[in-house]
């Protein structure tokens, strides 16, 4: 899609190497990206649990790729190869990119929305009855996709390979002139989302909550309603298309 952003000014909070395409499809729709990293991606720091998990993959594993930071941090620990029958789920299309660069291609992706529920929505997970699934992510975050696969038969072990932290930033001068230079707001995650109003403290925590916030799922919108944010704008299609167009809502409601 293309439109005309207009000048508008997107505070963009995703990790300082993962915002860079995000940055430029604003730029290119005549937008100014202002770039705020709310989340540091780095490697766990003993990494041999999850060597030993993917290791541990007996021929008939699946393994499930949560984002690229999951599969991009998980290579170097992988074994030389692996079984050819191995399965390969992906979250999305963005993770299914990153293993393909990998030269390790996905075999499962959901669509349209790219998250836990629509994966568990592929009838190729509807029966594992006896399956070993090999779930690769970030230390923490949600137990559905665990909980919904072991009720379906499955034995489910995590191998978690990196994990996340609040950016040690001083955000003072954002709140001070955030007026003049914040327009909107991206977060891709509701712990994103958490970090941003930790980072903001009091005062810009209520500039946050009356500026327009673009966020990619509905249970990352009711968060942000919890927290008192009043202007919140839910993607139509995942990834970056879906924030570039729902930018342009904003716009055009101005």
């Amino acid at each position: 899609m293309s439109c005309h952003l207009r000048g508008l000014s997107v505070l963009v909070t995703r990790p300082a190497d993962q915002a860079e395409k995000l940055c430029g499809m604003i730029e290119v729709a005549h937008g100014r990206p202002l770039r705020f990293p709310a989340m540091e991606i780095v490697p766990v720091a003993d990494a041999d649990a999850a060597r030993q998990v993917l290791a541990g993959n007996d021929g008939d594993s699946l393994l499930i790729f949560i984002s690229v930071n999951a599969v991009s941090h998980a290579f170097p620990l992988l074994p030389d190869e692996l079984p050819l029958n191995t399965e390969i789920a992906a979250i999305g299309a963005a993770t299914a990119a990153a293993l393909e660069a990998h030269g390790l291609p996905a075999t499962l992706v959901p669509e349209p929305r790219f998250d836990s529920e629509s994966l568990l929505a592929l009838g190729a997970l509807q029966d594992l009855q006896g399956r070993h699934v090999i779930i690769v992510r970030g230390k923490g975050g949600r137990e559905l996709l665990r909980q919904e696969l072991e009720k379906r038969g499955a034995t489910v072990v995590y191998a978690e390979v990196y994990e996340r932290r609040i950016p040690e930033r001083n955000a003072g001068n954002l709140v001070r002139g955030w007026a003049q230079m914040v327009d909107a707001v991206t977060v891709t995650s509701s712990e994103m989302l958490d970090n941003l109003l930790q980072m903001l403290g009091e005062k810009g925590r209520e500039l946050l909550r009356e500026t327009p916030l673009v966020v990619l799922s509905e249970r990352t919108a009711e968060h942000a309603f919890e927290l008192g944010c009043r202007r919140v704008w839910v993607t139509d299609v995942a990834g970056d298309r879906g924030i570039l167009q729902a930018l342009c809502e904003i716009v055009d409601d101005r």
